[in-house]
């Protein structure tokens, strides 16, 4: 079976959120679009809504997580969602039972959204393939493969600021190899109009190979020239495997984020970060608390996004 296929029905709607790859400027600008008009809701303290009172959903996360879980749960309450956190410590699957059966037993309560977050790649996939038409799988983050919510509300908060992708300059920095943020943010700018990518890093966290459409730098100074969206990403160690981490302040001098670095770019580009941040390493503090961060804006917009996604996915699903 075509993978990119799982998540679009046969009338071209969104059935599942795995991955950016495989969708259209039309289906990421339709979340964006309902996502601004949930802005305005979570900006007023209105009493829930119901428009989603007769789903449930599920968060299945099995690496830990703050923002991520955090921002699902609320998203789904704002809308009517019945919201369960499964707890791995206790369930079955401590016993011995496969993920796929846990699954098939959470779909036989008539549960509608299963929100999954693993350190496997593509295992989101291999669910969504193995669901009925009464469930929609959401993918919070696979190994270091993808996170197409969090690529989203990155693309929300960049257009609320610049408006249009078409003549962006859009620099990522940092461990790009191991995150499957920057994999879905890589994917979700072209595919919005974004023609000028840069991701910067020592050789140990570029990509192994050229991505196509996307320039790479070891040289931060040179990367950063006149951009007006620059994206920092921790390093990932927790996912580095065989490569001596660097030095932290050896790191900081040369991939950090410094107010002198950030002079390089135009003078009203916004720094974002996905969280969480380490100050000191990847970000100085003066600029993630400054004018130019729309860190905390990102955040606040994931709530509004994931709202969107609960809303888009509840129209494809046979209940």
């Amino acid at each position: 079976m075509n993978t990119n296929n799982i998540q679009i029905d046969s009338q071209g709607k969104l059935r599942h959120l795995l991955k950016i790859d495989g969708l259209s400027r039309s289906h990421l600008t339709q979340i964006l679009d309902i996502a601004d008009q949930y802005i305005a809701y979570n900006q007023h303290k209105y009493s829930a809504l119901d428009s989603l009172k007769n789903y449930t959903s599920v968060n299945l996360l099995f690496e830990n997580s703050t923002r991520t879980r955090v921002s699902f749960e609320l998203a789904a309450k704002r809308l009517g969602v019945e919201v369960i956190n499964f707890d791995l410590s206790t369930s079955s699957i401590q016993k011995g039972e496969t993920m796929l059966d846990t699954i098939h037993t959470l779909q036989a309560m008539h549960c509608n959204f299963f929100v999954i977050r693993h350190s496997e790649n593509n295992i989101v996939e291999f669910i969504a393939q193995n669901v009925n038409h009464e469930v929609a799988v959401i993918n919070a983050g696979d190994g270091t493969h993808a996170h197409p919510s969090q690529a989203l509300l990155d693309m929300l908060t960049i257009r609320q600021h610049k408006k249009s992708f078409e003549h962006l300059k859009v620099a990522i920095v940092g461990d790009i190899r191991h995150s499957r943020v920057a994999h879905s943010a890589i994917t979700a700018l072209p595919i919005l109009g974004c023609k000028d990518i840069r991701i910067i890093g020592p050789d140990f966290l570029l990509p192994e190979s050229k991505i196509t459409g996307v320039e790479m730098f070891r040289d931060m100074k040179k990367g950063l020239e006149d951009v007006d969206v620059i994206m920092m990403l921790r390093i990932q160690k927790e996912r580095i495997k065989n490569t001596s981490l660097p030095d932290i302040q050896e790191y900081y001098e040369n991939y950090g984020l410094t107010p002198k670095k950030l002079k390089l770019a135009k003078p009203d580009a916004i720094v974002m970060h996905p969280g969480p941040m380490n100050r000191g390493i990847e970000i100085d503090s003066s600029i993630a608390d400054g004018p130019q961060s729309v860190i905390l804006q990102q955040v606040s917009n994931g709530v509004a996004v994931r709202m969107a996604i609960f809303s888009v996915l509840a129209e494809t699903l046979a209940l």
